[in-house]
């Protein structure tokens, strides 16, 4: 069984429910013994359905077996009535293991629940840090990697993370980024769109813009500094902003309306699914954003990126020289002398690229290989 929450977890789950088809495909139906079960269940915390019906959609992830639909709340009730959809969830199905991925409410939830019933837990993505636990998902993030059983990782610092904490070697597996498999399995489709057509763009001479993180859009004082900010940003290039249904609201409800209807430059829309997220970053002039997923993938497309955050767990984006953290102090010719204009020579390192899900390895999720990811059967 494997659980998906939210937006975040969409990625990283579309190569593992691909892997498991590859595998059980080189089995007859009637094999039993050779086929893997596979149940996916979605809690429905990413509580807006058009939003995660597109990412099903573009990544061909097959619809849940359960929905839990347990919508939007405080950390606290999500949380809880995560768990108790999930133990019941779990007392019905009794899956030999539970494979949670990410950092959001659903990942920590759903170990805890499977931990405490005796049923073995597998974390992709495990092990990031970015030390601030002022994050919810860090604490999402601690929490699960002491409950699971087994860690999958995307690189060695986050290896050396879990030795740091005391997980013994032999739980930490590293995989590779399960979420560049996603990437690059897609980008051919992302390139033959249309998307800067439809948007009325111009190669490079926009700024993609994701921001969603509370301490950057819940508060007014924060979230007018960004609209401000954004509105003088327009005036050198078109600022494309896919904004979440609840920013919107918050926007109304601070009296901020002004930013969205008279900025000409600031083309704010409706949160967008996976391949026209991947086709304005790929061309972009640069991305400002606050997501962690984002980091990763403009690493993968060498497309600078700006962190409205003042730390990250995926360090080796910084490391690059891809990434930089910033703040809304950052002026326009900070910005120009922060990512320059030209894309450079810049590659990022194997231990990014295609995860043990990756299609084209030998020793992948693929027919042979599935059960040196994870001992399902």
């Amino acid at each position: 069984m494997s659980v998906v929450g939210a937006r975040p977890n969409f990625m990283k789950i579309a190569p593992f429910a691909a892997a498991i088809r590859r595998h059980n495909e080189s089995f007859s139906k009637e094999d039993d013994h050779g086929r893997i079960q596979h149940i996916l269940v979605h809690t429905g915390q990413h509580y807006d359905i058009d939003m995660s019906d597109a990412f099903f959609r573009d990544l061909g992830i097959p619809d849940p077996d359960v929905n839990m639909e347990v919508g939007s709340s405080t950390h606290a009730v999500q949380t809880a009535n995560i768990m108790i959809k999930c133990e019941e969830i779990l007392l019905g199905e009794r899956p030999d293991w539970l494979i949670v991925v990410g950092d959001v409410n659903s990942t920590m939830a759903c170990a805890l629940v499977a931990s405490k019933l005796g049923i073995r837990v597998g974390h992709i993505e495990a092990g990031l840090r970015s030390f601030d636990r002022t994050m919810p998902e860090e604490i999402n993030r601690l929490v699960t990697d002491v409950l699971a059983d087994l860690l999958f990782t995307p690189s060695e610092d986050a290896d050396q993370n879990l030795l740091r904490e005391g997980i013994t070697e032999g739980k930490i597996k590293r995989v590779g980024n399960i979420m560049v498999d996603t990437l690059l399995s897609n980008l051919e489709r992302v390139r033959s769109g249309d998307v800067l057509k439809r948007f009325g763009l111009q190669e490079k001479r926009y700024v993609f813009v994701t921001l969603h993180r509370p301490s950057n859009v819940d508060g007014r004082e924060s979230l007018g500094a960004i609209l401000d900010h954004l509105d003088s940003l327009s005036r050198q290039l078109s600022v494309v902003f896919p904004m979440h249904p609840r920013t919107r609201k918050t926007v109304s409800q601070f009296g901020l309306d002004h930013y969205l209807n008279d900025s000409k430059g600031l083309m704010v829309c409706n949160p967008l699914g996976y391949l026209d997220t991947i086709g304005l970053v790929d061309k972009a002039s640069f991305v400002l954003t606050d997501s962690g997923g984002l980091q990763e993938e403009t690493t993968v497309l060498n497309i600078p990126c700006l962190t409205l955050r003042p730390n990250t767990e995926r360090p080796v984006t910084v490391s690059l020289g891809t990434n930089t953290m910033t703040s809304l102090g950052v002026s326009w010719r900070g910005y120009q002398e922060t990512v320059g204009w030209e894309r450079q020579n810049r590659h990022y390192p194997a231990f990014m690229g295609r995860s043990y899900g990756g299609a084209n390895r030998r020793d992948s999720l693929s027919v042979q290989g599935l059960t040196r990811f994870v001992t399902v059967i």
